[in-house]
């Protein structure tokens, strides 16, 4: 396998990681929107450390919302 195969694919896999931690961000609710928005930043301008850090302390702070009229 070629080094730039390895990198290419490294790199996807952390494009495809980080959509989904802002993905995560975008669906829970963190109190309030400065904390939400703070959050999104974090994780999109430092892209290894951001989505690390969000899994690591963010990820079980943010509730997901309760739906009022659930499909029964």
């Amino acid at each position: 396998m070629s080094t730039t195969l390895v990198i290419i694919l490294t790199g996807g896999l952390f494009f495809l990681i980080t959509c989904a931690a802002i993905l995560d961000i975008a669906r829970k609710d963190f109190g309030t929107i400065q904390a939400k928005a703070l959050w999104a930043i974090v994780v999109a301008l430092l892209p290894f450390v951001g989505v690390l850090a969000y899994f690591l302390f963010g990820f079980r702070r943010g509730r997901r919302p309760v739906a009022e009229n659930p499909v029964d």
